[in-house]
Parts: C-alpha cells; structure tokens; sequence
C-alpha cells in the first residue's frame, strides 16, 4: 500500500509577475474549522461491518465508519456531513463539507462521492475505476484502491478541480485527470507546477515559508498565505464569486468563473 507522498521538487528562480495592486484579499477559513470532530461522532457510531475498507456501492451514513486494522485511525461520517479521519480526537483530514445529513457513498464506477439528497457536494472525481474501494491504512492515509489494486486516488490529493473555499495544505497537489500534470504545495511555501513528478513548467516563487497554504477564495482570488496568515502570492482575480482552478490536461493551470478563463500559468503543451 502507498504511504502518504512527500513533496519532491525543489523550488527553481522562475520570473513571475507581481499581483496587481488593489485586488480583494480574504481571510482564509480556519483550518480546524473545515476538519472538526463533533461531539456526535462519540455517542452514536457504529463500524460498518468491522472492516478498514469501503466496498463498491456501500455508503456510511452519519454515525457510522469505518476503522484502520491496527485500530489507530477512523474514517467517519459525521451528522454533521462532514467526513473526517480521525486518530483519537484529533482530525487528521475532511471531505469539508457541512449539508446535515448528507452520505459518504463509494459508487460503482470508482467515485468517492458525499451526497446530499440528490446533490453532490464533494467528489474525489475517480469515476472510471469501475470496482475501486476506500481503505483506512495503518500509516494515517485514506486510498481508493481500483480492482487490479492500484491506487488512484489518496487523501492529499485533489483531481482537477480545486473548488471555492478548498484549500491545498503542504505536502497537497492538484493533479490533472490524465495524471502527467500536478500543482505542488510545498513544505518550504512554494507552490510548483510539475510534468511528470521531474519538469518545473511553473511557481509562485513563495518558497522559504515552511507552512504555507494555498487557499481558492469564494471571491474569485486564489491566495497563498503563510502559516501565521499573512499573504504571500495572489493571483488577482476578486471579485469573480464562485471561480475555480483547474489543472488540465494539457499542463496549464487556470482560474475559471463560469465558461471564462480569467488567469492562468500559460504552461499549455509544454
């Protein structure tokens, strides 16, 4: 099984322009905040079959959970309808979602889905590996395994898709569908665009702040902060509500609101 990944490039001197002045700067949700533990996951859980794996086409709906073979670590839903790894009463990690109610479901075709009602509200965007399953390792990651045994997905990982409010903490990247393409968080405050885990395409020039974040704002703005908060990078595009970042496939990393690209790393085809 994979253990959870470190961060293996090294920030390079790359040229990039300062963000133009004026823009809207936000302050970034609070971290324990999008990944609490509430007072329901202690009185009321229950372990779905005593297993550390969800299967395809088994939900937890709040309460239950499932639990790590050595009993260190829990993956629960919350009734909140936050998902979250738990060690004890610590979180380790959350799909950050807050829709009362809501269910963890590991669908048919691959996909980690929280659902609420009918409406989706977090995905770990792995549908294709038709038979995948959830696991809760012994060494603290979640990984969604696929039939042949590969992994396809882990906890710090987001696919394509970095959504309002999401954050990308060190040692968290965003990676392209067709895999080749991913955005580094660094430990030392970089955040780097790589091809193929070896060829810096881009980065934000941010390095030499251990702890650093990289938040996509509801503004529209995406922002790197430090560990103590104070803004580092920012891409100036507030107030654009509800933009998003995508990491394509064809290597470049943009922000769109709505059908409208309005930044980008300019790294298409390289």
């Amino acid at each position: 099984m994979i253990s959870t990944l470190k961060a293996r490039t090294r920030a390079l001197a790359l040229v990039l322009a300062g963000a133009a002045a004026g823009a809207t700067l936000l302050a970034p949700p609070a971290a324990s905040a999008a990944a609490s533990v509430t007072t329901a996951t202690t009185g009321s859980t229950q372990a779905v079959a005593a297993t550390d794996v969800l299967r395809p086409g088994k939900s937890l709906k709040a309460g239950q959970y499932i639990r790590s073979k050595n009993g260190l670590y829990t993956f629960v839903m919350q009734a909140d309808g936050n998902a979250v790894l738990i060690k004890g009463r610590t979180a380790l990690w959350s799909t950050a979602t807050n829709k009362k109610g809501s269910v963890l479901v590991m669908q048919t075709d691959g996909n980690l889905v929280v659902v609420y009602g009918r409406t989706r509200v977090w995905a770990s965007n792995t549908n294709g590996s038709t038979g995948a399953a959830l696991a809760v390792q012994n060494d603290n990651n979640l990984v969604i395994y696929n039939s042949r045994g590969k992994a396809v997905w882990y906890k710090n990982m987001v696919i394509e898709t970095l959504g309002v409010n999401r954050v990308l903490k060190p040692y968290q990247l965003l990676i392209s569908r067709n895999r080749i393409y991913r955005l580094n968080m660094q430990a030392d405050g970089n955040l780097v665009l790589v091809k193929n885990g070896k060829t810096v395409l881009w980065n934000s020039k941010t390095g030499g702040s251990p702890g650093a974040f990289a938040v996509m704002q509801s503004d529209g703005n995406l922002v790197i902060y430090s560990a103590k908060k104070v803004v580092l990078w920012h891409s100036a595009t507030a107030p654009r509500a509800g933009a998003v970042l995508v990491m394509q496939g064809d290597g470049n990393a943009v922000i769109v609101h709505g059908r409208t690209r309005v930044w980008s790393t300019n790294t298409a085809g390289r």
